[in-house]
């Protein structure tokens, strides 16, 4: 075996053999144990040290079997400390591993719209620790431009939309991290499902992203622009007093914004409003999304909660776009009506 640390998915948790998403910096697409170690001795000895890490959530250093290497084991912590992935290195008894690349884990509760980094990945995006928020809404995974995505920005939007169990998304992007270097990252997600312990099934998405180096190094990773014609055909129609964004055509809740996010308006997560329409107005939301799906374009004015919990009147057009063959999402345009603000 080679001396590079293994970077295995354990997103599944002890019931699932774990894959591989990196031996070294080098990117693997969640391929089995036993493919990059073989039916040797050691494989054996690594599927149980993961076992260990992952019910005590801890470092494991052990010996294999045969008496002569040793087995390390770091844990990657996700917000709420249960282990998405380890860290893994076999190597002789007095020789010591080399250093890890960062990585950080993260999760995305589809039924709540919640999204959760680990302190981990907060240090890989190079945020200051005085400005760490582990919870977002869903819709900031996309916001500040903190990441440049590849040409399959659209399949991840469809795997949000259209999610189910055992669903899976790897991908190499950029972070623009928060001292304004560039790194390629190269990402894993499943989709599984959650019993809570009131007997309600939520739907989570558990990832891993691992910094693979430098983005100017990474023939893979995309360029400082966006790689998607489509998005910049989008982003050149782009018109003062008009903020637009892609929302979920089923629950009308958003998923990205494509211009700056509208000024005013509650849409995070740390806002001390939290997101709403108004109660009147649900009712002619979901007609507009029905309207939406079944001619393709629709309109209306609608009462969205502003961030000092005041009401804004907006006006609303939305035209369907798809994701891919298989998914639909909705293409919002919001305008302030009659001067935004309700009494």
């Amino acid at each position: 075996m080679a001396a590079d640390w293994l970077l295995v998915e354990t997103f599944g948790g002890s019931r699932c053999e774990p894959t591989v998403l990196a031996v070294g910096s080098n990117p693997k697409n969640m391929v089995p144990l036993r493919s990059v170690l073989g039916r040797g001795p050691f494989l054996a000895d690594v599927l149980g040290v993961t076992a260990r890490i992952v019910e005590g959530r801890q470092s494991v250093e052990a010996r294999t079997t045969t008496g002569k290497r040793r087995v390390i084991g770091h844990p990657l912590l996700a917000y709420g400390g249960l282990v998405h992935g380890v860290y893994l290195w076999v190597g002789p008894l007095d020789e010591d591993p080399p250093p890890r690349d960062p990585a950080g884990a993260w999760h995305i509760n589809l039924t709540l719209h919640v999204s959760s980094r680990s302190d981990d990945l907060l240090r890989l995006y190079g945020t200051r620790s005085d400005r760490w928020r582990n919870e977002h809404d869903l819709a900031e995974l996309f916001a500040y431009q903190r990441l440049t995505t590849n040409a399959d920005e659209a399949k991840a939007l469809a795997l949000i939309v259209r999610a189910t169990a055992g669903a899976e998304h790897l991908a190499t992007w950029t972070v623009n991290r928060d001292d304004g270097v560039r790194r390629a990252v190269h990402f894993a997600c499943r989709c599984i499902e959650v019993k809570t312990p009131g007997g309600r099934v939520e739907l989570i998405v558990r990832g891993i992203t691992h910094d693979i180096g430098p983005a100017e190094s990474v023939p893979t990773a995309p360029p400082p622009t966006p790689v998607l014609l489509a998005q910049q055909i989008v982003a050149a129609e782009a018109t003062p007093g008009r903020w637009r964004a892609i929302a979920d055509l089923r629950t009308m809740r958003l998923l990205k914004w494509l211009d700056n996010p509208m000024p005013g308006l509650a849409w995070t997560l740390d806002s001390p409003h939290h997101p709403a329409i108004h109660r009147e107005d649900l009712r002619s939301a979901v007609g507009l999304s029905k309207e939406l799906a079944s001619s393709g374009r629709a309109g209306g004015v609608l009462r969205f909660r502003r961030e000092d919990g005041e009401w804004m009147k907006v006006a609303v057009s939305a035209a369907l776009i798809a994701l891919d063959q298989h998914t639909t999402a909705a293409l919002v345009t919001l305008t302030l009506s009659d001067h935004g603000k309700v009494d």
